[in-house]
């Protein structure tokens, strides 16, 4: 039994006339009778029945193209569903993007990109998480771009650079260091550290930045995600390093900017290597890294 035969059977069961079918189906009647022969042979019992020069259903077949008739109905609604999500004008897009991202960047990129009047009606669903676990999602087919730092490289991942943050220090706003703009990282050796946990892409760069200038920081608690670093610094909880994020103005921390060592977090549009993205996907993550590239990489 293939798809052919079953659209077959549907139009012979509407027309009851082999010619009649065969003209609609493009194909000749030797073609049609032969192609319902085998479908019956296949289930076992007749489906056709002669009525003078035309054919109607036996009771068995009137049975059988019931569920025909809501097959292939269901077939071509997924086949109208697939056109859409698919379509460069009607896709959908799952985005990935870790926590910082959430309140500036990311909106931003969706707010720009769907003001191209081609755009409007493609489609998103948004998802958030830490580095590590948007890579996973990636990998898994789960999600079609992930917004990320690039922790290591991965061979399967194509990462493309689209934006860079300064890490700085960040202390409660009647901290001592409050007074700083800048600080040397050696100097907050006193000082106790809200830290990211090892979930948090971050992690790894805080850890190198006070080995550098030979701090093994006393940590008071650990968290995964920037709001809440920050949070737990404005009341007092203990100083943080994180990336210059747009929302630390919302909190009451002063933000130090960090002379030694100096480093700068990098953004990347992660994909997968190899693989289909479908056109809207493709487009998307094209404007992404012109538009991230354009206004959020730093000029050499």
């Amino acid at each position: 039994m293939n798809l052919k035969q079953l659209y077959y059977l549907k139009t012979l069961a509407r027309t009851q006339h082999m010619t009649q079918a065969a003209e609609l189906l493009a194909i000749t009647q030797p073609s049609l009778s032969h192609s319902m022969a085998e479908l019956e042979k296949e289930l076992g019992t007749f489906l056709f029945e002669k009525q003078g020069r035309n054919i109607r259903l036996t009771k068995y077949g009137d049975f059988f193209l019931s569920y025909v008739e809501r097959s292939l109905d269901e077939l071509e609604r997924g086949e109208k569903a697939l056109k859409e999500l698919t379509s460069p004008d009607k896709g959908h897009i799952d985005l990935a993007f870790i926590y910082t991202l959430g309140a500036h960047f990311a909106p931003l990129l969706l707010k720009e990109f769907s003001t191209h009047p081609d755009y409007q009606q493609i489609s998103f669903s948004l998802s958030q998480g830490n580095t590590k676990d948007l890579l996973t999602h990636l990998k898994n087919e789960t999600i079609d771009i992930a917004l990320c730092s690039m922790v290591v490289p991965d061979e399967q991942i194509h990462f493309e650079r689209i934006a860079e943050e300064e890490v700085v220090l960040i202390v409660p706003i009647h901290h001592p260091l409050a007074e700083l703009e800048e600080i040397d990282l050696a100097d907050t050796a006193p000082y106790p550290f809200v830290f990211f946990n090892k979930k948090s892409g971050l992690r790894p760069i805080v850890d190198s930045m006070l080995a550098e200038v030979n701090i093994s920081p006393k940590i008071v608690c650990e968290v995964e995600e920037d709001h809440t670093l920050a949070g737990f610094v404005a009341f007092g909880h203990g100083i943080g390093i994180l990336p210059r994020i747009a929302a630390l103005d919302y909190y009451a921390v002063k933000i130090i900017s960090i002379k030694n060592p100096s480093y700068h977090r990098f953004i990347y549009a992660a994909t997968l290597k190899n693989h289909y993205l479908a056109p809207a996907t493709r487009l998307f993550r094209d404007f992404v890294v012109n538009y991230g590239q354009t206004f959020f990489l730093h000029k050499p």
